[in-house]
């Protein structure tokens, strides 16, 4: 029967869609941006420099902009920066008729399927670290644009003695490694002005703060020829705020506690306390310094030269009043040794004296008038000696307290000599510190 007959029509609808959709969809192959890659990539030889005559020069033009300061290694002379770096030069090769090719007017290439110029940074001490971006951009005049963030390594002479108030210049050289001028010219992209006080991209973080980014072209004369560069010069400086309250005030009332001290007697012994306590001060102070102030072979920071100057100078008062001390106390030693030496020799005479009183008694009897007489002489005698005695040992304290008050004004002079100098280079380091922020300050 016709029903019986009857067959199932979705799937016949089914098979016509999809060889409908089939017919309609393009394949890739026949797409204006594949005829496009095919027809600027396939007679292309990369090897080659991209220019018809050969005398002409490939220009390329370079900028670049700093993003972030990510280390300053002062020990080592190393500079460790993020920069944007935009690069680019022109491509006889890879130009072409947008119209040919459905309004095509920019298209995104393999860097390593067409010519790069050899551009390196002179300054480079560690590996490029960077994300790969393996494309490039290439209208349709054949210009060609490599964009790319770059973090650099780079070798740098920097310089410790204005610290925290420091200022730091690093350079970045590009130029060619193999080709000349007369192959691969250098120009830069921008406006110089624009690039060297362009701060949008920089990211400001806690310490560096960017100043400016100049930049030069010169010619590099060797014995392989002349070569093209551009140096660009970043500047950055530090931001001291955190140095300022940790370190120099500390410091600063350090010194002032130390020059008080010198109103203090020399001769007191509260005062080689005092001056202990504060040289205890001084070293725990720079042991903390030394793990803050950043440390350079080729050069010391004003602050550690003004602190050790400091610390001398503790050192040498402190010194000379152990010194001091320690002559007195002889002195006074010595005196006291005297004292009953005299004596002993006072009581010997008396008592000779009195033996030879007593013999004339044993021996002889006299009257009880001249016994009178030579007892008052035994009693005057004794007196006498005593006086001699107490005599000679005032005369040698005198003495000794005369060589004591000498000594007291010549270390007098010397303290009053230390308390000017330490003045003077209290005086000093602030002065030198307000100059250093000023400086700072005008830049």
């Amino acid at each position: 029967t016709l029903a019986s007959m009857r067959v199932p029509l979705w799937p016949c609808i089914l098979i016509a869609a999809t060889g409908i959709l089939a017919t309609d969809t393009p394949h890739p192959r026949d797409s204006a941006l594949h005829h496009l890659t095919q027809h600027l990539l396939q007679q292309y030889h990369k090897e080659v420099r991209p220019v018809h005559n050969w005398a002409d020069a490939t220009t390329v033009y370079l900028d670049l902009f700093v993003q972030a300061v990510l280390d300053v290694d002062i020990q080592n002379q190393k500079l460790k920066t993020s920069v944007w770096y935009r690069e680019v030069w022109d491509d006889e090769f890879l130009s072409w008729n947008s119209s040919m090719f459905d309004e095509i007017r920019e298209i995104s290439l393999p860097l390593s399927a067409i010519w790069a110029p050899d551009i390196i940074i002179n300054e480079f001490v560690d590996i490029e670290r960077s994300p790969d971006i393996p494309y490039v951009y290439v209208n349709s005049s054949g210009t060609i644009k490599n964009f790319k963030p770059i973090q650099v390594v780079s070798a740098c002479s920097l310089q410790t003695y204005a610290f925290p108030f420091d200022i730091q210049n690093c350079s970045l050289t590009f130029n060619s490694i193999l080709h000349t001028v007369e192959d691969v010219d250098l120009d830069f992209l921008g406006n110089r002005e624009d690039i060297k006080y362009d701060k949008k991209a920089f990211l400001n973080d806690s310490e560096w703060e960017l100043l400016s980014v100049s930049s030069t072209y010169s010619i590099l004369q060797s014995n392989a020829g002349d070569f093209a560069q551009i140096q660009f010069n970043v500047v950055i400086r530090r931001c001291p705020l955190a140095y300022v309250v940790n370190l120099l005030i500390p410091s600063i009332f350090l010194m002032l506690v130390d020059l008080g001290s010198f109103y203090l007697p020399p001769n007191c012994r509260a005062r080689i306390v005092f001056k202990t306590s504060v040289l205890v001060g001084y070293t725990v102070f720079r042991v903390n310094m030394s793990n803050e102030v950043p440390r350079s072979s080729g050069s010391a920071s004003l602050i550690g030269v003004f602190f050790t100057v400091c610390m001398a100078f503790l050192v040498l008062s402190l010194s000379k009043s152990i010194l001091l001390v320690r002559f007195l106390h002889d002195e006074w030693s010595s005196g006291q040794e005297l004292l009953p030496l005299l004596c002993l020799q006072g009581d010997t005479d008396t008592g000779g004296s009195r033996m030879d009183l007593r013999a004339q008694q044993a021996g002889v009897t006299e009257s009880p008038v001249c016994q009178e007489h030579q007892a008052q002489s035994g009693t005057l005698k004794e007196v006498w000696f005593q006086l001699r005695s107490i005599n000679n040992y005032l005369q040698t304290q005198d003495q000794v307290d005369q060589r004591g008050v000498e000594w007291l004004a010549l270390l007098y002079r010397f303290d009053q000599l230390l308390f000017r100098s330490y003045l003077v280079m209290l005086g000093l380091y602030s002065v030198t510190l307000c100059s250093l922020w000023a400086l700072w300050s005008g830049l």
